[in-house]
Parts: structure tokens; C-alpha cells; sequence
């Protein structure tokens, strides 16, 4: 297997061990905010006669808002220890729990109407993965994700100092990603209609009590061009041809 993929499934062991929602910062009053505005993001153009491939599932934490969308979700992970917890947590009937290699995924041709994920892609390789996405997606399938912006400072850190990384629960080979060279990899593997929009300022550190103070402050810095461009996240949006 491939050694990345070793990685991840080691870390998916700490994850469980650990709390993953806890190192993730998605337990917080601000991370409730942040996890909510991704399912709405990603599960914007989804409709209930659709299968859906979320791809990263991890322990489920955005499983059971995509599943709330009526949709027949297929959520796949490498992590056995995820899944496992994910399964647990989830149990609407229109979700189906696999242990899939995203480069090598068991899936037919054009199975699914859409893919999705939240910050799964940066663990990934990029080209492997993209592959496969493009594959399993119908033609005009729409692919949708969330990933880490390195143009913001924090995150450039966090990702590129290795001590940080670890202390921050990062897996060792995970990045982030410059929207201009993500934007030329999806061209690249043939999708459409590509728009990589950097967003999201509010920190997860942020007490409940300052959020009022702050969230129009942060919503107000994504208006702004120059600023935006180091916003926290990216949300990617393309389509099959």
C-alpha cells in the first residue's frame, strides 16, 4: 500500500484515540459555525434523487448533514478505526459506510451524481486522487470540496514546520493548497467550470462570547479581494464535461 496511505491510517488510529472532532477544533461554539457553513456549501446543489460519494468521511461528522439531504450517500474512508466510530454515530438509512483507497476506489465508471468532501483532498495525492474522482463522477457530475488554504499564515505554518504539525495533530504528509496551482490540476484532469473561492476567517479559538463582535468582522474581511486571498479555507467547485 501505498506509504501515504499508511500515514492516514495510523492517524486515524491517534484520531480515534484523541477525539477526532476535538483535534479537528470542530467541538467549539466557532467550530459549530464553521462545520455548519460547510455542509450548507457542500450539500448546496445536491437533491434526494441523487447518489452522492463523500469521500474522507472520517468518524462522520459531515456524514449526517449530507445525509439530511435525502440523497443515497456512499461515505467512504481509508481509516478502519474512522469508520468504524463513523458507522456508530450514523445511522440514517440512505448512508452506506465503505473502506475504500481513493486512488483505487471499487466503484463502477460514472456512479455517482456528485463527490464531496471536507479537508480530505489535502491528505491526499493530488493526481491519484483526482483521477478517481473524475472517473467515478457522471458526466456533468459535480465535484465539491473544502480543503486549506496555504496562502493563510497560520496554516502555512502548521503545515510546513514539522514539530507544528505534530503538536497541532496534523498526519505527517497532509498540506494545503494555493488556489491558482489547485485551479491548474482539476483543468488539468479534464473538469469544468472550475471556481476555487477562498473563505472563512473565523477561528475556532474564538469564545462564544465574542462571536457576535466578530463574525461580521470576518464576514465583512471575504468581501474584500486582497484580504480574502488568505482567508482560512478554499471551497472548490467543478464539473465533469
Amino acid at each position: 500500500m501505498d506509504k501515504r496511505l499508511e500515514n492516514e491510517i495510523e492517524h486515524g488510529r491517534f484520531l480515534k484515540e484523541h477525539g477526532a472532532a476535538e483535534v479537528w477544533n470542530w467541538t467549539s461554539p466557532a467550530g459549530r459555525i464553521r462545520w455548519q457553513r460547510r455542509v450548507e456549501m457542500l450539500t448546496a446543489h445536491i437533491c434526494p434523487e441523487m447518489n452522492v460519494l463523500e469521500l474522507g468521511c472520517g468518524t462522520g461528522l459531515f456524514t449526517a448533514g449530507i445525509a439530511a439531504s435525502g440523497a443515497a450517500v456512499t461515505a467512504i474512508d481509508i481509516s478502519p478505526d474512522l469508520l468504524e466510530e463513523a458507522a456508530e454515530k450514523v445511522k440514517a438509512g440512505n448512508v452506506s459506510f465503505m473502506q475504500e483507497n481513493a486512488y483505487d476506489m471499487s466503484f463502477p465508471d460514472a456512479s455517482f451524481d456528485t463527490v464531496i468532501g471536507s479537508s480530505v483532498l489535502h491528505h491526499l495525492d493530488l493526481d491519484l486522487a483526482l483521477k478517481e474522482i473524475f472517473r467515478v463522477l457522471k458526466d456533468g457530475g459535480v465535484a465539491c470540496f473544502t480543503e486549506p488554504n496555504m496562502l493563510n499564515p497560520q496554516i502555512a505554518l502548521q503545515k510546513n514546520i514539522p514539530w507544528l504539525k505534530r503538536r497541532l495533530g496534523d498526519s505527517p504528509d497532509e498540506t494545503a493548497f494555493f488556489a491558482w496551482r489547485l485551479k491548474k490540476e482539476l483543468s488539468g484532469h479534464g473538469f469544468k467550470d472550475i471556481a476555487v473561492t477562498p473563505f472563512d476567517f473565523l477561528h475556532p479559538a474564538i469564545p462564544a462570547r465574542l462571536i457576535p463582535l466578530f463574525k461580521p468582522l470576518c464576514d465583512c474581511a471575504e468581501k474584500i479581494p486582497l484580504l480574502r486571498a488568505i482567508a482560512g479555507s478554499l471551497y472548490i467547485k467543478c464539473k465533469k464535461p
